[in-house]
């Protein structure tokens, strides 16, 4: 086994894994929550290991080699100049969509975003006391995007922020520049902070496509934009919580810390350990990952249009297939596939049900095993 194969299986049983415990009594593979079954980066391992032979672990601060990388990384990889103390440090992504919406507006304000869309961005808001007002998105040319004119028509004088996800959970868009600078005058003709959710932004799959990130734009939209980003996806390190904000408008800034302060903790040290691993030495694995991502993506894609009953649009980026499953006409379609031995995310979750999402960032020979169940259990269900 080395770092670089993914194609051979690791057992993760006995390991407390989230994702494998929920089917650990039964015969279910498990392709729902989005973390991969991929042995870490060796640069991640062996930061953690020197690390951990240190032997002591005490209350730490931010490492300043991290700041200069995630810095460094954005000006050469975006051309996006932040300075390092719009960097706000958090032990996950969801947290922050959870401050976003608590750092924004007051008791009763609205907060808007597309739909299907990760579940926290409508948790997130009830939580906080906020209004929720989802829009349906679009389809355009096979691709899921956020339908403008119904958008801005749901924009009300009591909406203060906007939750974005780009690439987007669960559709795998990728946004082009001219839809970003749509979103970003929008943003400014109503006064909105928008927080973008960009956790996906180094598994982009399809090699004709960049991500942008929205800040990246121009400074106007950076000063009323938070941006999430972490190495958490893309270097299966998810358990070890590291995870950023870049906020560059010191007033938003400040008033994201001050609900932070005293309930969000800091990131644990190896946490921010196995981020400098991955962002120093990472970016070659990744296009190992990025390669084996396409290849299971394209499989999926060719064998799913198969089955009577499915459908599966391009996925430009994530290893998250978003199913179609309506014309099956199946009555529980999580519990149908459970059944069949293959444990997926319901799109009910995500705010569609006609569809679900099954995370490919796996071995290919789980994958086709997946595939083959989801078949058999078809052709027997549906009339001949």
């Amino acid at each position: 086994m080395t770092f670089n194969d993914f194609d051979t299986p690791i057992d993760r049983s006995n390991t407390a894994s989230q994702k494998w415990e929920r089917y650990q009594d039964s015969e279910v593979l498990p392709m729902w929550v989005a973390d991969t079954d991929f042995m870490a980066p060796a640069s991640v391992i062996e930061a953690l290991q020197e690390r951990v032979s240190h032997g002591v672990f005490g209350y730490t601060n931010t490492p300043k080699r991290l700041e200069e990388l995630v810095v460094q990384r954005m000006e050469r990889i975006y051309s996006w100049s932040i300075e390092k103390d719009a960097l706000v440090w958090l032990p996950g992504l969801v947290c922050g969509l959870h401050l976003a919406c608590r750092s924004v507006g007051e008791t009763g304000d609205r907060v808007i975003s597309p739909q299907p869309i990760y579940p926290p961005f409508v948790t997130g808001p009830h939580l906080s006391d906020r209004v929720v007002t989802q829009v349906p998105m679009t389809e355009v040319a096979d691709r899921m995007v956020i339908d403008f004119t119904k958008l801005e028509e749901a924009i009300s004088p009591q909406t203060q922020l906007l939750l974005f996800c780009n690439p987007h959970n669960p559709g795998g868009t990728v946004y082009r520049k001219p839809e970003l600078e749509q979103l970003a005058a929008l943003a400014e003709r109503h006064d909105l902070i928008i927080c973008s959710d960009e956790i996906h932004c180094d598994l982009i799959l399809e090699p004709h496509l960049k991500h942008i990130p929205l800040a990246s734009l121009n400074e106007r939209i950076a000063q009323r934009t938070i941006t999430l980003m972490a190495p958490s996806k893309t270097y299966n390190i998810a358990g070890l919580g590291c995870s950023f904000a870049i906020i560059p408008n010191a007033e938003l800034r400040q008033r994201f810390n001050r609900v932070r302060k005293g309930i969000v903790p800091d990131v644990n040290l190896l946490g921010y350990t196995a981020a400098i691993g991955a962002y120093e030495a990472g970016d070659e694995w990744n296009k190992v990952q990025l390669d084996y991502l396409r290849e299971n993506r394209d499989y999926l894609l060719q064998e799913i249009n198969k089955i009577p009953g499915l459908s599966l649009k391009p996925i430009e980026a994530t290893y998250l297939a978003w199913i179609d499953v309506s014309a099956a006409k199946l009555e529980n379609p999580a519990r149908f596939f459970e059944q069949a031995g293959v444990g997926m995310s319901p799109g009910r979750d995500f705010g569609d049900d006609r569809f679900m999402r099954l995370n490919f960032g796996c071995s290919r020979p789980l994958l086709e095993e997946a595939v083959k169940r989801i078949r058999t259990a078809l052709l027997n269900h549906l009339p001949a």
